[in-house]
C-alpha cells in the first residue's frame, strides 16, 4: 500500500557510520505536548554533524538508522498543546536535533521542542539564520553565561576565524568588551573585519603577545575553540584572577599556570540540554537575544556560498570535511 503524501516527507536516513545519505520517504512527524511542527528551508552543517556520521563523536550519540542535522531555519505549520510563543506561520531558527535519538534537519519537516527554538532574525535568510544556533549557542554559553563578559574588558578568542570563534569576537565587542583573536596568517585580515586584534600564533610566543598587547598583565577573559595545546596557552595568556572558558576542554591539561595566577576556568557543553532535558529553555533564551543583535548589524553569519540541495548533503558534509569551506556549509531543504 503507497503511503499518504499529506503524512509522509522526504528525508534522509544515515544506515551505518561512515555511509552515504539514503534519501527516501518517511511519515512526517506530528507536534506532541510542548512542540512545534517546522517545516525546514535550511539546514546548517557543523564538524560536530560529520563527526557524527563517521561515529567519531562519542559525546554525541545518535543511535542509527537516524536523520542527521543539528542546526535548523524554517516556517511553523502546527503547534502542539501547550505552545503558546509560537503560532503557524512563524519563521523559526534552532539547534533541535541530530543527536541523542531527536530527528535531525536533513529532512522536510521536523517536530521539535519548543523551547529550543526563536523567531528568526528579521534581516536573514533562512540560509543565513540555519548557519548561527549552535555556534552562536556555544560562544553565548561561555562568553555570557560563564565568563559574564563585560564592557570594557579585554577578550582573547582562541580561533576568531572559525565557526565558534567569528561568533565569539562579534558578541564579545557587542557587549562592549575590546577585543584580540588568534589565527593563522591567511585568516588574519578576516579577523581584522570582525573588528578584533589579529594575534598570528604561529609567528610569536603566548608570553610575545601578552606582553605586545597588555604589557605583560595578560587577558580578562580567554574564550578558547581548539582544546589541547590551546587551551594551556590560553591558561598562560589570562591575567591573575582572571576567567578561562573553553567549548572543546576534554583533554588532561596542567592547571599550575591557572591556578598561579589565581585564575578561574569553565567548560561548555552545548548539546547537554539535547541530550538530557535540562536547560532547553536558555537555548531558546539565547537565540532570541543573539536574534537582537542580529537586527541590530552586530552578529552576522560567514556563510559558504555554494548551494547544496537535500540531494547533495554528502556534498555538503564533504565541503566541510576537505577543509574547503569558506564559512558555514547549509543545506538547502526548502527553496
Amino acid at each position: 500500500m503507497s503511503q499518504d503524501p499529506n503524512n509522509t516527507m522526504r528525508a534522509l536516513v544515515l544506515d551505518a557510520y561512515d555511509a552515504p545519505f539514503r534519501l527516501t520517504e518517511v511519515a512526517r512527524p506530528v507536534a506532541g505536548p510542548g512542540q512545534v511542527l517546522v517545516r525546514i528551508a535550511a539546514s546548517g552543517v557543523n564538524p560536530l554533524d560529520t563527526k557524527i556520521r563517521a561515529g567519531a563523536a562519542a559525546h554525541a550519540k545518535h543511535p542509527l538508522p537516524a536523520i542527521l542535522g543539528i542546526d535548523l531555519a524554517g516556517e511553523v505549520v502546527a503547534v502542539g498543546p501547550g505552545v503558546t510563543a509560537f503560532r503557524p506561520g512563524d519563521q523559526v531558527y534552532g539547534m533541535t536535533g541530530g543527536v541523542g535519538g531527536r530527528q535531525g534537519s536533513l529532512a522536510e519537516y521536523a517536530a521539535v521542542q519548543a523551547d529550543l527554538l526563536a523567531h528568526k532574525p528579521a534581516n536573514l535568510t533562512m540560509r543565513e539564520a540555519a548557519a548561527l544556533p549552535l555556534i552562536t549557542i556555544t560562544a553565548w554559553e561561555g562568553l555570557v553565561d560563564r565568563a559574564n563578559v563585560q564592557p570594557g574588558q579585554t577578550v582573547l578568542v582562541q580561533g576568531g576565524a572559525g565557526g565558534v570563534g567569528h561568533v565569539a569576537v562579534q558578541i564579545a565587542r557587542a557587549f562592549g568588551a575590546a577585543v584580540w583573536a588568534t589565527e593563522s596568517a591567511g585568516k588574519l585580515a578576516l579577523v581584522e573585519r570582525l573588528g578584533a586584534t589579529a594575534i598570528d600564533y604561529r609567528a610569536e610566543t603566548v608570553e610575545a603577545y601578552v606582553a605586545r598587547h597588555t604589557g605583560g598583565h595578560g587577558f580578562d577573559l580567554v574564550y578558547d575553540t581548539a582544546g589541547g595545546p590551546v587551551l594551556d596557552a590560553s591558561f598562560q595568556a589570562v591575567r591573575r584572577f582572571g576567567h578561562v572558558v573553553s567549548c572543546l576542554g576534554w583533554g588532561t591539561h596542567a592547571l599550575a599556570p591557572l591556578s598561579f595566577r589565581a585564575a578561574t576556568y569553565s567548560g561548555v557543553f552545548t548539546l547537554l540540554p539535547m541530550l538530557t532535558g535540562e536547560g532547553m529553555a536558555n537555548h531558546g533564551e539565547i537565540l532570541r537575544r543573539a536574534a537582537a543583535l542580529v537586527e541590530a548589524g552586530k552578529l552576522l553569519p560567514r556563510l559558504d556560498p555554494r548551494r547544496f540541495p537535500l540531494e547533495q548533503a554528502d556534498e555538503a558534509h564533504t565541503a566541510v570535511t576537505d577543509g574547503s569551506a569558506g564559512g558555514k556549509i547549509v543545506v538547502d531543504i526548502a527553496f
